[in-house]
């Protein structure tokens, strides 16, 4: 067991950068595509992973000492911190009993729903199979009940697996990503709830429609529509509102942080679609020619292949929706703290923001207004589930082995909170945490959950009965930032 770990340990310890050129040149290599074609494809695709994170780090830079700041002025003093992703990452890879498990059966269950016609998804995003190992830790902690732990990571993967099928015509189309899906937990557990709210709001007078896509903002303001000058403006306010209050005091200083704000996010958002398109010049030629092999063998299948969300990360409705829901986001964690339904501090899971919030742009074509609409609903959602988590993931960080930061009474994350729906099904086992949290955190809790359940059921019999709206014809393809890497 510990060589097969220490096995699984190095390849993930390498990253994506690495891990996924070499996953890829292997698939390639079965799928027999030409040795100098899949060389070239599989470095590309790992300099695009090495653009994507530079730009990704560049970003979360800016960002921090930013948010930081304006949770200063807002004098916020909630006792659960964001501490990133990182640390739900640590409580799944820290179940040590669990991941050879997770990752030698989830790789089998892939195949076999390939093989049985279930799933088109052909899933390479090893890294991300910790988002099933997740689920499974804590129903494991909760009941010591190993082979139950199995079946919620193994059941969770089946649900993303289905979910990223459904909605790879809204990210082939529109997100320009041909051939691919999303099975990234994360993200694709909110793809219901975007497509029912979106659905909701498309029947409200007037209100359908307010459409402010960024051709539209073009069209109408000129060069101030760009990405570029949209990424600027947004930098300047989120920049006015962390460093604004200090003027006062340091007039130089706090003017040359608001300057430094807005330029850099005015600079990601010109450089991250460009770092997607290299990504994607990688991709694609692996992605044809797994096509033509599966062609000649099985003449009526069509396989996906499943990557991180975080390709998408660049695209500019992602970005300039998920920028504008950062200062949204510290908002509405006060008021819901105010009501009692929260307790998280939104931190470190800001700067992933344009990624979490990928389905309240997907369905919506781009609109920044319904993104931003939906996304502060996907928000609530990570905080109350955030906050839910925070008990028991602060005990599993711990024993994982993971640091937690001075003065923090407990810990959760923004990405914690997202995962929508390994949450549904481990919330029937660890439901004495509702003890701790009050009677109207668990009444709100509950809403919360039906509500969920009933747009996964609403969205599978549309999707039955084929009417998701999200076929190719309906959904308005972004050529342009497939082709250029910026939307015109």
């Amino acid at each position: 067991m510990q060589n097969i770990m220490n096995v699984i340990n190095f390849i993930l310890d390498m990253g994506p950068s690495i891990m996924m050129p070499i996953i890829l040149f292997v698939m390639a290599m079965v799928f027999r595509i030409k040795i100098s074609k899949a060389i070239r494809a599989a470095l590309t695709v790992g300099m695009g992973f090495i653009g994507i994170n530079l730009v990704l780090g560049l970003m979360v830079e800016t960002l921090s000492p930013a948010t930081e700041a304006m949770v200063e002025n807002f004098g916020l003093q909630l006792n659960v911190m964001d501490v990133g992703w990182p640390a739900a990452s640590a409580i799944a890879f820290g179940t040590t009993s669990l991941v050879p498990w997770i990752f030698a059966l989830g790789i089998l269950l892939n195949v076999v729903m390939i093989m049985l016609k279930w799933t088109k998804t052909l899933n390479i995003d090893l890294w991300n199979y910790w988002h099933f190992i997740f689920a499974a830790a804590f129903v494991y902690a909760a009941t010591n009940n190993f082979v139950l732990a199995v079946a919620i990571g193994l059941l969770t993967e089946f649900i993303v697996l289905i979910l990223a099928d459904l909605s790879a015509p809204v990210v082939q189309d529109f997100f320009g990503m041909p051939g691919v899906s999303f099975p990234h937990t994360e993200t694709i557990s909110w793809a219901p709830i975007g497509w029912a709210l979106n659905n909701i709001i498309d029947r409200i007078p007037v209100i359908r429609e307010w459409d402010f896509d960024q051709d539209k903002i073009k069209d109408r303001f000129g060069i101030m529509g760009e990405s570029l000058m949209i990424g600027t403006v947004i930098g300047l306010i989120i920049g006015a509102l962390a460093y604004g209050p200090n003027m006062g005091t340091d007039m130089s200083g706090s003017l040359s942080q608001i300057i430094n704000t807005s330029i850099t996010l005015g600079a990601v958002m010109l450089i991250f679609p460009k770092m997607v398109k290299l990504l994607m010049t990688g991709l694609l030629p692996l992605s044809d020619g797994v096509k033509e092999f599966l062609n000649k063998r099985f003449p009526e299948r069509d396989l996906y292949i499943g990557l991180d969300a975080a390709i998408v990360i660049g695209h500019p409705a992602n970005v300039a929706t998920g920028l504008i829901l950062i200062p949204v986001s510290i908002l509405l964690a006060v008021v819901l703290s105010m009501l009692g339904l929260n307790r998280m501090l939104p931190f470190a899971d800001l700067a992933i923001m344009p990624i979490l919030i990928l389905w309240a742009t997907g369905w919506s074509k781009g609109n920044i207004f319904r993104g931003v609409a939906i996304g502060s609903v996907f928000i609530v959602g990570f905080l109350v589930i955030g906050t839910f988590l925070a008990p028991m993931t602060t005990t599993l960080a711990q024993e994982a082995g993971f640091a937690i930061p001075e003065g923090a009474t407990q810990i959760s994350s923004l990405d914690g909170g997202a995962h929508l729906a390994p949450w549904l099904l481990m919330l029937p086992f660890i439901g004495h945490v509702f003890a701790e949290l009050g009677t109207g955190f668990a009444i709100f809790s509950i809403l919360i959950a039906m509500f969920t359940a009933g747009c996964y059921i609403v969205f599978f019999y549309k999707a039955s009965k084929g009417e998701l709206a999200a076929t190719e014809d309906e959904i308005q393809s972004d050529e342009v930032y497939a082709d250029t890497g910026s939307v015109n």
